[in-house]
């Protein structure tokens, strides 16, 4: 820690040099855009943290009153006493200190307690000018508004002011500034205003300021205009000098002051233990509707949009196949491909399929499957809830289509969820609590609508996935909040809840079985492909009919091996009728053969081939007799199975050995596909190891600033601690000791480096961590974080200060 200097800092670098490591890591950590690059010195680190767009980000993530002291003091005279910053928040004096700790930890404010300073680049967003005012509703100042005056009307105000005259327009200015600023003296040239004129100040006092005048202004305006009271900007426009407005005020700078948070309100206590089986029927159930949805893709996948996304018909049809509504439906195909578990095959029909990672996906256990998912849904910036709506450029919005990233959705999402574990174990606060929450903790994160979308979002679909449970948050969702997500405690601490599938049903009279829990994944597609899903919940309904047996003929199976199928899955015996349905279909099943000629149609049964003939609705197919048993057809096997599936036939399809075949396509499968990127805002945070070498490599450029810079990426000559000017050569063992030394002691060391090409070289290292045969280090010689392979550093040598 470098020692606080008696002399008031001069300037933000000088300030930093005398924070203390830990407050400087504080800094970079708050502030992540200031480590890429990373700055040579303090002084670089002062300009880099008051460069725009870095100052724009760090005053999007101050909350509602830190964010209202920045505006106060960006409207008070600079420097800027505590005391009088103070006394623009009437109301909130004992949030002030902690506000003001929390800008000069961000370095938007500097400067000891007696002299306040903004950086200069928030001070010019953050102060009112001729032509925008500040968020306080206060304008500019009176100097700032006479800029543009002639000498003698500023002669004319101070003469209407009942002021004496003054030799230049500066002292005028002073003298009239004076008046405005002294409470008793303004009132009483506030006495001799009319009615109208006191009318209109108050109209402009909480702002906005501005206002609009005519070439002629009427009395009471004309009055105002003599005197200072409104000041033009522009033809036509005038505004109201901030000194009079803060007096107006009674020196508030705020009309609403909001010092501390919105209460969480809860809206429910389900107590922890219910919140926790709610949430796990739900992760449950996301699983089983995931692996529903990319089954269902697996067999003829969505084709891609020539824009990219899902057309509006795949999405329906999707929802319909999966039994949610469309919204949810979109959740669920974002949240599957934000977890690469789809993704577009690449060909020239680009369609949609499930990815090789699917088939790994669907090995793990279901605790393991779900933190997938869960893991994709918190660091996606991807928003569902905005599918069906329009980007900026009036484009429609599709399911997995371009236009969806917002970048502040993680951070809310985190935010919302942190919110929710700080509500106490088994309490659900109420959404609108929440909402409000937000917006006072990150009121410029994004606008006020992008704001309520993605906090709403965030609540709905942490309740679809199962992170939280009747509005309360899940005891295995709280380590994945971590900086580091503790991913062995949740799967531990989820396991047990999950429900065990179940390897049976109950078959019942009326062709229907109930399965009074979750099936086993190889009965369920079993129950899929011969029964119809005809309600969902604690527990599934399936009918079976003619057409749902009939698909499960022609996915393979046979009579006998659905009788047997039924047999041992039913804890109950098998209905007659159900076995009369299968017998009968099975018998009707493959009378009518379809093969590939162009397409033929064979039958044993010449009355049925009349039949055909005869039917009307056979005309597309245009059916020609050969043979008394055969026909022939333009359309495919598969269109001819398809269209006289639809008028009720029950047709097969025949091999070139003329056996009964299954047309089932093989699953679908794109090339290797990862997971997309998500986009966030801000980039990632270091960690502690990276943090503290940072530090010491900024720490240490800045002592050697006075000795000059040396030029980024330069190696290092041999020096003179080295007797031969070779590289250091020191047993394995050795090396590795040293540097795992270093790391510890956060030292610096020389290592030997012998390059892919073969070169040696030298490097000044600040090691942060020694693991896997690797070292990761600050490189002073690059100037940058590096990892180099242990085989490849031939040896250590110490570094003298």
């Amino acid at each position: 820690m470098t020692a606080p200097s008696a002399l008031p800092p001069r300037t933000l670098a000088d300030e930093l040099r005398a924070r203390s490591d830990a407050e400087l890591a504080g800094l970079l950590r708050t502030r992540a855009d200031l480590l890429s690059p990373l700055p040579g010195d303090l002084s670089q680190l002062a300009t880099r943290a008051g460069a725009r767009a870095s100052v724009l980000r760090a005053l999007e993530r101050l909350d509602t009153f830190t964010l209202q002291t920045a505006e106060a003091l960006a409207v008070a005279p600079q420097p800027c006493p505590v005391d009088t910053l103070t006394a623009l928040l009437p109301g909130g004096e004992d949030a002030v200190p902690g506000a003001v700790a929390t800008l000069r930890a961000h370095a938007v404010l500097w400067g000891r307690a007696d002299g306040l300073r903004l950086v200069r680049t928030a001070q010019e967003l953050l102060a009112p000018s001729a032509a925008r005012p500040s968020a306080t509703g206060l304008g500019p100042t009176l100097a700032e508004t006479a800029t543009g005056i002639s000498p003698r009307r500023i002669q004319e105000l101070l003469h209407h002011a009942g002021l004496p005259g003054t030799h230049d327009p500066v002292s005028a200015l002073t003298s009239l500034t004076t008046l405005f600023t002294d409470p008793e003296r303004l009132a009483a040239l506030l006495a001799d205003a009319t009615d109208a004129s006191r009318a209109v100040l108050d109209r402009l006092t909480w702002g906005p300021p501005y206002g609009e005048v005519s070439a002629q202004p009427a009395a009471h305006l004309r009055w105002l205009l003599d005197r200072g009271l409104l000041m033009p900007t522009s033809p036509g426009t005038v505004v109201l000098p901030r000194e009079v407005a803060l007096q107006l005020r009674g020196g508030r700078a705020h009309r609403v002051l909001s010092p501390a948070p919105p209460p969480l309100a809860p809206y429910a206590t389900p107590g922890q233990d219910a919140a926790d089986a709610a949430a796990a029927g739900a992760a449950y159930t996301a699983l089983t509707i995931v692996e529903e949805l990319c089954s269902e893709w697996e067999r003829e996948g969505p084709p891609v949009l020539r824009a990219g996304g899902l057309g509006v018909r795949d999405l329906k049809r999707t929802a319909v196949a999966l039994d949610v509504p469309e919204p949810e439906a979109a959740f669920w195909t974002e949240l599957a491909y934000a977890a690469g578990l789809l993704a577009s095959d690449g060909e020239a029909d680009e369609r949609y399929a499930p990815t090789p990672a699917y088939d790994r996906w669907l090995a793990e256990p279901s605790e393991r499957r779900w933190l997938l998912l869960a893991a994709a849904w918190l660091a996606g910036t991807r928003v569902p809830g905005l599918v069906g709506g329009r980007d900026a450029k009036g484009r429609p919005l599709t399911a997995l289509g371009p236009g969806l990233d917002r970048g502040p959705a993680v951070a809310l999402r985190h935010r919302v969820l942190a919110l929710l574990a700080a509500a106490g174990p088994g309490v659900a606060p109420a959404p609108d609590a929440v909402a409000e929450r937000v917006a006072w903790e990150l009121p410029r994160r994004c606008p006020a609508p992008t704001r309520a979308l993605l906090t709403g979002a965030a609540l709905t679909e942490a309740e679809r996935l199962g992170v939280t449970g009747r509005g309360a948050l899940a005891a295995f969702a709280r380590p994945l909040l971590d900086d580091a997500p503790d991913l062995d405690t949740a799967a531990a601490l989820l396991a047990p809840l999950l429900p065990e599938p179940l390897d049976h049903f109950l078959l019942q009279a009326d062709l229907t079985a109930v399965a009074p829990g979750p099936l086993r994944r190889d009965v369920r597609q079993a129950m899929a492909l011969a029964a119809d899903v005809e309600s969902t919940g604690g527990a599934t309904v399936y009918r079976f009919t003619a057409g749902s047996v009939r698909r499960a003929l022609d996915a393979g199976r046979t009579a006998a091996e659905l009788h047997a199928f039924l047999a041992e899955r039913s804890r109950t015996p098998v209905p007659q009728p159900l076995s009369y349905l299968v017998d009968d279909v099975a018998r009707r099943h493959g009378q009518l053969r379809v093969g590939a000629a162009s397409g033929y149609v064979c039958c044993e049964d010449e009355a049925v081939v009349a039949q055909l003939l005869a039917d009307r609705r056979t005309e597309p197919l245009r059916l020609r007799r050969i043979a008394p048993t055969v026909l022939v057809t333009g359309m495919s096997p598969d269109q001819t199975l398809l269209r006289l599936r639809e008028l009720g036939f029950a047709p097969a399809a025949e091999g070139t050995d003329g056996a009964v075949v299954t047309l089932a396509a093989e699953p679908r499968r794109t090339p290797p596909r990862g997971a997309p990127e998500p986009a966030p805002d801000s980039p990632p945070h270091a960690d502690d190891a990276l943090l503290a070498a940072a530090v010491r490599a900024i720490r240490a450029g800045d002592h050697a600033a006075g000795e000059g810079a040396r030029p980024a990426g330069t190696r290092l000559p041999a020096t003179a601690t080295d007797p031969a000017g070779a590289t250091p050569r020191t047993p394995a063992a050795e090396t590795l000791a040293a540097l795992r030394a270093a790391a510890g002691g956060g030292t610096l060391v020389r290592i030997g480096y012998v390059g892919a090409d073969g070169v040696a070289a030298q490097h000044v290292l600040s090691p942060v961590r020694v693991e896997g045969g690797f070292v990761t280090a600050f490189d002073h010689t690059a100037d940058e974080v590096r990892t180099y392979p242990l085989h490849r550093i031939t040896g250590t040598a110490p570094l003298s200060d």
